[in-house]
């Protein structure tokens, strides 16, 4: 697997990273097998700068080669996007690169204030290539966090996963598996195989134990399907 990730290519009045990510995976998807985008919420804190949510992108792509043309496709696009005000940070790595240092750089930046400095670091004794692409370079910090978070693979949930986006409104539990979403489950562990699910906009299942699943709740009858963080 390849962990292409990307943060604080935003400000205020832009598109957000999680649909820059989406429209680079779909530019990707041309020539790889894409498996989808993951979104990962770091750490919020007043001395931490950040748009609005302080979470990176992840996008996951089938395969072990073709890193540098995936880095090199993804800068591109997102130098072409690049907006003031904004200070994006890109990694690529295999699943082989990413280390015991890297997974617990993204559980750190998840709870507490992380820098530039590790994150460096961090990517560099790893092998991962990583580079800011303007401002202040903060963007390389949830960059080696994503991946690190992305490979652990329990953890953010799914922005994009096969047909997910085309979901819109209630849906059969058939069609939400058919999508790509791998389990629909109540937040109790209970596997849900049939019924109907109210999806207020499109189904974003969480990452668990490498997985998509969308969890739910049950309401009047039926279930509602639930944004996980």
């Amino acid at each position: 697997m390849i962990y292409l990730a990307m943060d604080d290519t935003d400000n205020l009045e832009s598109r957000g990273t999680g649909r820059l990510a989406r429209a680079i995976a779909v530019e990707l998807s041309r020539r790889y097998h894409v498996m989808g985008v993951t979104r990962h919420q770091l750490f919020v804190h007043e001395s931490i700068p950040f748009t609005s949510h302080n979470s990176c992108a992840v996008i996951h792509i089938q395969g072990d080669s073709g890193m540098d043309d995936i880095f090199d496709t993804a800068k591109k696009l997102m130098l072409d996007d690049f907006v003031e005000g904004s200070d994006p940070g890109i990694a690529v790595a295999s699943s082989r690169q990413v280390n015991s240092g890297v997974v617990a750089f993204g559980q750190d930046a998840k709870c507490i204030v992380v820098n530039q400095e590790r994150a460096r670091s961090v990517a560099a004794n790893a092998g991962i290539r990583l580079e800011g692409l303007g401002g202040t370079e903060g963007g390389v910090i949830g960059s080696v966090a994503g991946i690190g978070l992305a490979a652990s693979g329990s953890d953010g949930r799914f922005l994009l996963r096969g047909r997910n986006r085309e979901l819109i409104g209630p849906q059969p539990v058939w069609a939400l598996l058919s999508s790509g979403i791998d389990q629909v489950m109540t937040i109790d562990g209970r596997l849900v195989n049939d019924g109907m699910i109210a999806i207020r906009k499109s189904p974003t299942p969480s990452f668990v134990q490498g997985r998509a699943v969308l969890f739910v709740e049950e309401s009047d009858g039926g279930y509602v399907a639930l944004k996980r963080p």
